[in-house]
């Protein structure tokens, strides 16, 4: 009889300990560009808490970016929504890519970006 003792690998160490809401067995998966049923509207989300693949660099005002703590605290504060300013920005882009298709000229964006 071995005297060794046999001891799990690094797989199975260093292995996922629970499994991310999005991909849990048997959990509701939401519906993606086009999979929900026409009668239901689904609003825009930003991609949240994900391994992001691209990076951007984005200079603001001191003004701007006090703004945008500010937002994050009432979201926090009043509404119970914790994120980081990053998922903020994402959020808005994806809103501002939304009304932009839906609206074209007429958009926040073309308004906000038109010359005065």
């Amino acid at each position: 009889m071995p005297r060794r003792v046999g001891l799990p690998g690094a797989a199975e160490l260093f292995r996922p300990t629970s499994v991310p809401d999005e991909v849990a067995p048997g959990a509701e998966q939401p519906a993606r560009n086009g999979g929900a049923p026409a009668d239901e509207v689904t609003a825009p989300q930003g991609s949240g808490r994900v391994r992001h693949d691209e990076k951007i660099t984005v200079y603001v005002s001191s003004d701007e970016l006090l703004a945008l703590e500010q937002a994050r605290l009432t979201l926090r504060a009043q509404h119970g929504v914790a994120v980081d300013r990053g998922r903020i920005v994402r959020t808005a882009i994806v809103l501002a890519m939304a009304d932009l298709a839906a609206r074209g000229g007429d958009s926040d964006l073309v308004r906000g970006l038109g010359t005065p």
